[in-house]
């Protein structure tokens, strides 16, 4: 019973630390604003690069979405990267649906790739090929299934180079249809940011911290070959993450911001699908190291699930002690998905199940690696001494 009691207390500072750090930290949480001024000053050529494989059910009203941008200067370049389906067709039909369509003036590209080169992950491939064809001074990369309001590209450009930023990237609206998906989703990107703690992307005082988000990084060109390109990622299956991170281990000026009333995005669309998902990265998001998966395991059950056990097993003061941490755990949870979704419902009070079931992918994803020496990412397969390689990028 003592070291529950003590437990009880180490969970306890544990929390009030995160509950501190999270109401400090709200000065750099930042959301991208509406401006009316964003068609004033310098409109540099934005060059977008779209990869897509086996997209067929979203890349039609992506590029749709594109291709009715308010911002004047715009390329948008769709790289179907060896798809197997109909996403190529597609591509080809909307280059020719949008050649001299009235009030359409944005150019079209369509990149085909049909092999993909060792030592490349399949989408950091397409998205280099896109880039050595961009014209623009900035680039936008996005995935193939984002939802664009009309002014997001403007009001971006116009808030990068307000805060004078080599690169911005957006927290879109996260679409989660269903109780059980939306509980999960939203738990997931609680317990990554604390991980993470991604906002500290907006600390110009540090290094060592940055972010990059997937569906929207937008980069300056100048800063995306001082990084090294996607080269230097080119094995990284959380290649927009270390894109971010690259950004501040060169010194350069970034900003993370929610994107939540200007992109939005269906991550999965149900929970067996994002079990399915997750299992192939998450093992990379600890470095491929067993070490560091097993503290995060530990650290689930230790700091999210165990007050739940403690509140009811632990007698007297001890459960008083484990109810104050859920009351403090829950506290940062509502601060941080209103930050993110603008929102909180009642989601949380399936919190315990939320982290066991985070919990099992996180051993899922360390076991199929280990079992199969690799992962499967879009029918292709990589081994795990090929990632390894490029576990940490350098600066």
């Amino acid at each position: 019973m003592r070291i529950m009691a003590a437990w009880a207390l180490v969970t306890l500072l544990y929390w009030l630390f995160m509950l501190w750090d999270t109401m400090r930290s709200r000065q750099w949480m930042l959301e991208l604003p509406r401006s009316s001024a964003a068609g004033a000053g310098e409109q540099p050529l934005v060059s977008v690069i779209v990869a897509a494989k086996e997209e067929e059910s979203s890349i039609t009203e992506t590029v749709q979405h594109l291709l009715g941008q308010t911002y004047p200067r715009l390329e948008i370049i769709a790289v179907n990267d060896r798809s197997q389906d109909t996403t190529g067709r597609k591509l080809d039909e909307l280059r020719r649906w949008s050649l001299g369509r009235d009030g359409i003036d944005i150019p079209l590209r369509i990149i085909h790739i049909t092999s993909l080169p060792s030592g490349w992950l399949g989408k950091n491939h397409a998205l280099y090929q896109g880039y050595l064809q961009a014209r623009g001074k900035y680039l936008l990369f996005t995935d193939a299934d984002v939802r664009f309001e009309p002014e997001t590209v403007a009001d971006a450009v116009h808030f990068m180079q307000g805060q004078q930023a080599d690169h911005l990237t957006l927290a879109p609206r996260m679409v989660a249809k269903g109780f059980w998906l939306k509980a999960f989703v939203q738990y997931f990107f609680f317990s990554f940011s604390l991980f993470i703690r991604p906002w500290r992307a907006n600390d110009d005082f540090q290094q060592r911290h940055g972010m990059g988000i997937g569906a929207f990084n937008l980069i300056t060109r100048h800063a995306y070959e001082r990084i090294g390109t996607h080269q230097a990622i080119a094995l990284r299956p959380d290649d927009d993450l270390q894109l971010g991170r690259l950004v501040k281990q060169a010194m350069l000026r970034q900003r993370l911001a929610s994107g939540m009333h200007h992109l939005a995005v269906e991550w999965y669309r149900s929970v067996p699908e994002a079990m399915r998902g997750l299992e192939k990265n998450t093992f990379s998001g600890f470095h491929y190291s067993l070490t560091l998966a097993a503290l995060g395991v530990i650290g689930q059950l230790a700091m999210f699930l165990f007050p739940f056990i403690g509140m009811v097993a632990a007698p007297g003061w001890t459960s008083l002690v484990f109810l104050l941490d859920i009351a403090l755990m829950l506290t940062v949870y509502w601060m941080l998905i209103r930050s993110m979704t603008g929102r909180t419902g009642i989601e949380w009070i399936v919190f315990p199940f939320s982290v066991g079931l985070l919990t099992y992918i996180v051993i899922r994803s360390v076991w199929l690696t280990l079992r199969q020496g690799g992962i499967y990412w879009r029918g292709t397969f990589y081994s795990l001494k090929e990632l390894r390689r490029m576990k940490e990028p350098e600066a």
